[in-house]
């Protein structure tokens, strides 16, 4: 009886062993769906602006042996250069200064080389808001006879370019898609569904630039008509369509 038992135990030990080095199976089923053909084509588009509103650095720059009488004219020309501004019809919402330095500059013999002394130089400079640009040209005039003498990069923009975006990214897309339907002709084949679109707006500024304008009585009478030209507005789009 005993005999028996150990023979039956040998038996399933060796089932057990075959069973588990047999190779693993599963009834998983995988599926693989193949890529979609895609065609990607960029198109542009474009819309010219006139600008609408300006932004300026206006300044005055003061010199003086001592460095309170440099500050204290400094101080006096800007004040007046405000008082001007406001007076033309800029908010003081629109008057910003920007910038406000004091520093000594060593004056030297030019026929020795020796120093023979030291001077105080002060800056100080507003930013402007110019919203109305028919103003612009006397505005300048009116600033300079307030006592600014540094006028620098004048730069015109548009206050409200979400239309012309819209316009911009709708030729845009009407191009990439005339595009699009160019190359799928030429191929034989036909445009399926939009797969993924992305878009780039750019905007150049004009700008010009004012340096050496202002200087005192001698250009109280400066009178330079300011034109401010056109912008271009652009944008850029990639579209990736489907090929039937």
């Amino acid at each position: 009886m005993k005999t028996k038992f150990t023979l039956l135990s040998v038996f399933v030990l060796l089932a057990v062993l075959v069973s588990a080095c047999s190779p693993a199976t599963t009834n998983a089923t995988v599926y693989t769906e193949p890529a979609p053909r895609l065609v990607t084509v960029s198109g542009t588009g474009q819309v010219s602006l006139k600008p609408d509103i300006a932004y300026i650095y206006i300044g005055v720059h003061t010199e003086a042996e001592l460095a309170s009488d440099a500050v204290a004219e400094n101080n006096e020309r800007t004040q007046a250069l405000i008082d001007a501004l406001t007076a033309a019809g800029v908010a003081n919402d629109d008057i910003r200064t920007t910038n406000f330095s004091i520093w000594p500059s060593a004056q030297y013999d030019p026929s020795t080389g020796q120093q023979r002394g030291t001077i105080y130089m002060v800056d100080n400079t507003v930013y402007v808001t110019v919203r109305d640009m028919a103003k612009l040209g006397d505005l300048l005039d009116e600033a300079v006879a307030a006592g600014a003498n540094t006028i620098n990069s004048i730069a015109f923009d548009v206050a409200d370019k979400s239309e012309a975006l819209k316009e911009a990214r709708k030729l845009a897309v009407e191009a990439a898609q005339a595009q699009a339907e160019e190359l799928a002709a030429a191929a034989g084949v036909e445009l399926g569904a939009v797969q993924s679109i992305s878009y780039f707006d750019n905007m150049s500024y004009p700008v010009f630039d004012g340096k050496g304008m202002g200087g005192g009585a001698e250009s109280a009478a400066l009178s330079v008509p300011i034109n401010p030209g056109s912008m271009q507005l652009s944008a850029s789009v990639q579209i990736a369509f489907e090929i039937k």
